[in-house]
C-alpha cells in the first residue's frame, strides 16, 4: 500500500547542497533527504578538485569576481558572481566548524588555530584559492556533512526514493501555484509514496548523463530541471554543458576524471610522439579554461585520429605526486599506469551542466514554496563556461541561504494536507524493457554526435528529429506500464536533451561552452537563453 508522510522540508538530492541546507534548518524541524540509490551515488562524493574561495591575504573578492566573469564569456550575472563570491569565506568556515578535513600547508602544525591551509591553483584563477582535502575533496566534504545528518534525529534519510514528479497546486486543479509536495517511488515496496512538505528543494544534480561520455555518476540525469519544468519553472542557459578536458581514458576505468589541480601544479598536455600542443591554442596553455582545453584536445584528436591524448606530471617528484594526488595515483596504479613515470591518457568527457533551473539569491523557483540549489539551478554564477571550483562553492552559499528564506517565512506556510494518491490503477507491468535501454542508448549517442563539444546547425536539427520521436515513445510507455528507476531517468533525461537542443539552437553566436562551426563569433550582446514552459510548443 502507498503512504502519505508529512515534513516541513522535502529536500531530493543527498548531495553537498542537500545535506548543507539540511544542516542549516533548526533542529525542531522536520526533514527528509531523499536519495534515488545510494547516499553516495551523488556528484559530490566524486569532485576531486576543491572549493574556490578568498581565503589568502594576497587575494581579493575582486579578483575572484572578475575571474569568474572572465570565465563566463561575458554571461555571467555579476549581482549572482558578487553575492557567491562575497559568502564565500563564511561557507569555508562552516565547513571547517563541521569538521571536514582540509589539507593543511603544515600537515605537522597542531590544531590549535594557528595553522593555515594549503591553497592550489586551478584553471581561469588567478590566485591560489582551491581550498582542498588532497584530491578527494567531494569526499572527505560528503563524509563530513553526511556523519552530521547522522547526529540529528529530525533529518530522516531515505536511500532508494526515486521522485517521479512535483505536487502543484495548479497539477491539482486548485488556485495558487505553490509546490505541495512531490510523489515518490520507494524502491524497496515498488510503491509510489506521496511525500507532502511546506517547502521542496531540488538538489539531484545536473545532466552530464544525457551523453556518452560523462565523468558523472550514474544518477545525473537531470530529474530536478525535468520536474522543475513540469511544474511550471522556468529553465536558463541548457545549451553550456562543460565538458572535462581530462577523463581517465582506458577500457575498464568509468567516469574517472583526473583532477584539473594536476594542471594547476605542472602538469602538461602533450599528444602521443610527446609533443605539447596547448600553447598553440592560447596563452595561459594547460591553465586555459576547460572549454579551450577540451575544445584543443578535441581539435588535437580529430586532426590526428587518435583516440586520447596524455597528461604528464612525472616530471615532478614522485614524493609530491603522491602527497597531492594519492587518489589519481592509486586510481591509474589500478589501471596498471605508474603516473610518477608515465603519462596518463585522457579524453574529454561531459562534466557539469552549466544551466538550469532559474532562481534568485535564495535560490527561489518560480514556483512558490520550490527551491533549487547546486547543479540544478541556473543561478547566473557560472556564465558561459564554469570556472574550476565555484560549483562545490555554489552548493554552500546557496543552500545557506535558502535555509535562511526557507525559515523567515516557515511560520506562515501550513502544512499541506489531504493530497490525493499516485493513482496506478491504468498501469501494467512491462515485459518490454529492452525499449527502456535501447532509446537510454539512442539518446546519449546522438547527444554525443549532435550536441557534443562542436556543434552545428544542421547536427542540433538532426537530434532535434531525434528526440521528439523519443519523447513520443516514452511517453506512450510512461502512460502505460508501471515507474521504476530507469524509466523515470530516461524521461527526464529525453525532455532536458530536448531543453539543451532548443536552447542551443536558440544562440546563433560562440560563446564560452557552445561553440558551433556556422556561428563561429560572438554576438555584440550577451544574452542568457531563457525557456519558458507556457511558450513551449511541442
Amino acid at each position: 500500500m502507498s503512504q502519505h508522510f508529512q515534513h516541513d522540508v522535502l529536500i531530493i538530492g543527498s548531495g553537498a547542497a542537500g545535506l548543507t541546507l539540511a544542516l542549516n534548518l533548526p533542529p525542531h524541524l522536520r526533514i527528509a533527504i531523499l536519495s534515488k540509490g545510494e547516499l553516495s551515488n551523488g556528484s559530490t562524493f566524486w569532485a576531486q578538485g576543491g572549493v574556490a574561495a578568498v581565503l589568502d591575504d594576497t587575494d581579493t573578492v575582486e579578483s575572484h569576481v572578475e575571474d569568474t566573469l572572465i570565465a563566463g564569456a561575458g554571461l555571467c550575472r555579476e549581482d549572482a558572481v558578487r553575492f557567491t563570491v562575497e559568502h564565500s569565506r563564511e561557507a569555508i568556515q562552516w565547513l571547517i566548524e563541521q569538521g571536514v578535513p582540509f589539507t593543511r600547508e603544515d600537515p605537522t602544525a597542531r590544531d590549535d588555530g594557528g595553522f593555515t591551509f594549503h591553497l592550489t591553483r586551478e584553471g581561469g584563477h588567478s590566485h591560489r584559492r582551491i581550498i582542498h582535502a588532497a584530491d578527494a575533496t567531494g569526499a572527505a566534504i560528503f563524509k563530513t556533512l553526511l556523519a552530521q545528518v547522522q547526529t540529528r534525529p529530525n533529518i530522516e534519510l531515505l536511500e532508494q526514493h526515486v521522485a517521479i514528479d512535483l505536487i502543484t497546486e495548479s497539477k491539482l486543479g486548485l488556485p495558487g501555484r505553490r509546490c505541495l509536495g512531490a510523489y515518490v517511488l520507494n524502491r524497496q515496496s515498488g510503491e509510489v509514496d506521496t511525500y507532502s512538505a511546506r517547502f521542496t528543494t531540488l538538489a539531484c544534480g545536473g545532466a552530464a548523463k544525457v551523453y556518452l561520455y560523462t565523468s558523472n555518476p550514474d544518477s545525473a540525469c537531470g530529474d530536478g530541471i525535468a520536474m522543475a519544468w513540469r511544474a511550471g519553472c522556468r529553465v536558463g542557459n541548457l545549451e553550456f554543458n562543460q565538458f572535462h578536458p581530462t577523463c581517465l581514458y582506458h577500457p575498464q576505468a568509468k567516469n574517472f576524471l583526473i583532477t584539473e589541480a594536476l594542471r594547476g601544479e605542472g602538469g602538461l598536455l602533450k599528444l602521443p610522439n610527446g609533443e605539447r600542443f596547448m600553447p598553440r591554442f592560447d596563452p595561459r596553455a594547460e591553465l586555459a579554461p576547460r572549454d579551450v582545453v577540451a575544445r584543443a584536445i578535441d581539435h588535437e584528436m580529430k586532426r590526428l585520429g587518435i583516440d586520447c591524448v596524455y597528461l604528464d606530471i612525472s616530471h615532478k617528484p614522485a614524493t609530491f605526486i603522491q602527497s597531492h594526488f594519492p587518489t589519481v595515483y592509486e586510481r591509474c596504479l589500478d589501471f596498471g599506469i605508474d603516473i610518477t613515470q608515465a603519462p596518463i591518457p585522457v579524453v574529454p568527457a561531459a562534466h557539469y551542466t552549466c544551466g538550469g533551473v532559474v532562481v534568485d539569491n535564495h535560490g527561489r523557483t518560480d514556483v512558490p514554496g520550490l527551491y533549487a540549489i547546486g547543479e540544478t539551478s541556473f543561478t547566473g554564477l557560472h556564465g558561459a563556461n564554469r570556472m574550476a571550483s565555484n560549483s562545490l562553492l555554489e552548493c554552500f552559499v546557496y543552500a545557506r541561504s535558502a535555509a535562511l528564506d526557507m525559515l523567515e517565512q516557515m511560520a506562515d506556510i501550513e502544512l499541506p494536507s489531504n493530497l490525493p494518491s499516485w493513482d496506478a490503477s491504468q498501469v501494467t507491468d512491462s515485459d518490454e524493457d529492452v525499449i527502456i535501454a535501447h532509446n537510454w542508448d539512442e539518446l546519449r549517442r546522438f547527444m554525443w554526435d549532435y550536441v557534443g563539444i562542436v556543434r552545428t546547425s544542421k547536427r542540433l536539427q538532426r537530434a532535434q528529429h531525434r528526440v521528439k520521436l523519443l519523447l513520443n515513445e516514452i511517453d506512450e510507455f510512461y502512460s502505460n506500464y508501471k515507474v521504476s528507476r530507469d524509466l523515470i531517468e530516461l524521461r527526464n533525461l529525453a525532455l532536458v536533451a530536448d531543453l539543451m537542443i532548443r536552447s542551443a539552437m536558440q544562440r546563433h553566436e560562440s560563446r564560452g561552452l557552445h561553440y558551433t562551426l556556422d556561428y563561429p563569433d560572438l554576438l555584440p550582446e550577451a544574452r542568457d537563453t531563457i525557456l519558458v514552459p507556457t511558450t513551449y510548443a511541442d
